[in-house]
């Protein structure tokens, strides 16, 4: 009596994975999350694992592009099906490991109190989404065009926290290379919601990519720069250039001591080692902005690049609240420092 045919063990792999996902659901979905976890709390990476990650997402995206046809080519090839199942789970680690390597970044980089806030609430939501089961095989994956667009999303904030790390390039470029990125690969969403069979269906489909694109130009200042934050500032009348130190911490200042004095905005930013930005010192008086002064730093200090601006001329009604917001290039906020001008009396020092 002939033997059962002996099957390689490459082609039960995906069977095994499948059996031990559908006998115990919540693991995968639990060392996505762990290595997501592990992810929050080792900020300081090295640049080798963001290279893997926007690897790995752009080669998920191809294959989720292709999945149709290479199943096909694969069952043709070798006599066995993936199956759907274990394809889903494969992509959910994949944004589960995304969205929660950037987290720590984008929370870190954001300005709160600004619309910076709604961005990263709509990150942290995504991985929200990658960790619920329901959510994310029941309603996100069963609808194409969703799924296709959320794996889109992720690449996008991915690579504008990988990018710098990786490449180097600045905060800016960064941005524009990432979002370039993202309306390319929207082009099979958008074919999916618009039939492509007419010529004039094919200039609507290119006329919502320039679409896109402008509104995620537009809302770039939304955007945190995610791989610069502040680590130091400071308001002073005074500034030890040999130690680089900023002298007393004010909140408030007299109109005399700006005339007489000058005010010193010091900020002390943190970026990747390797990393040369082109930033700004943006004063502005109760709203309006009344000067632009530009800075080079250079990332790599584990306390920041210590740099600052001296603004000595001031408007002759100088009494209310002043802001520095310091912002990239592109019009990216990093931070905001923040005193008012008050009568002729003695300075209030900050806590």
């Amino acid at each position: 009596m002939p033997g059962r045919p002996v099957v390689p063990i490459w082609k039960t792999i995906p069977l095994r994975l499948l059996a031990l996902a559908q006998r115990y659901p919540g693991t995968i979905a639990a060392f996505g999350f762990a290595s997501g976890v592990v992810s929050f709390f080792t900020v300081e990476r090295h640049e080798s694992f963001a290279r893997v990650i926007a690897a790995v997402m752009l080669l998920s995206w191809i294959w989720l592009m292709l999945e149709r046809a290479l199943r096909r080519r694969i069952a043709q090839r070798f006599g066995w099906t993936i199956p759907i199942p274990v394809l889903r789970y494969g992509t959910q680690m994949i944004h589960q490991e995304g969205l929660f390597f950037v987290l720590p970044f984008l929370y870190t980089a954001t300005t709160w109190n600004s619309g910076q806030a709604l961005f990263t609430g709509l990150v942290g939501a995504a991985a929200l989404i990658a960790l619920v089961d329901p959510l994310y095989f029941r309603w996100l994956s069963t609808r194409r065009w969703v799924f296709l667009t959320y794996h889109t999303f992720t690449l996008f904030v991915v690579l504008l926290t990988a990018l710098p790390l990786v490449l180097h390039i600045p905060t800016g470029n960064s941005y524009k290379l990432a979002l370039g990125v993202a309306v390319l690969l929207s082009f099979p969403t958008l074919a999916e919601l618009v039939s492509l069979d007419a010529r004039w269906r094919r200039w609507a489909v290119v006329g919502l990519m320039l679409a896109l694109g402008s509104v995620g130009w537009l809302l770039r200042l939304w955007v945190p720069p995610a791989t610069l934050w502040l680590t130091e500032v400071a308001i002073s009348t005074s500034m030890d250039s040999l130690n680089m130190k900023a002298g007393e911490r004010l909140r408030a200042v007299t109109p005399a001591q700006m005339r007489d004095q000058g005010i010193y905005a010091y900020t002390a930013i943190n970026a990747p080692l390797g990393l040369e930005e082109h930033i700004y010192h943006v004063w502005l008086h109760d709203g309006r902005e009344v000067d632009r002064i530009a800075l080079d730093i250079r990332g790599g200090r584990k306390e920041g690049y210590r740099a600052w601006t001296h603004k000595q001329n001031f408007p002759a009604d100088s009494g209310g609240r002043w802001q520095v917001k310091v912002v990239t290039d592109t019009g990216q906020m990093i931070g905001t420092l923040r005193f008012r001008v008050e009568g002729d009396h003695e300075p209030a020092a900050a806590p």
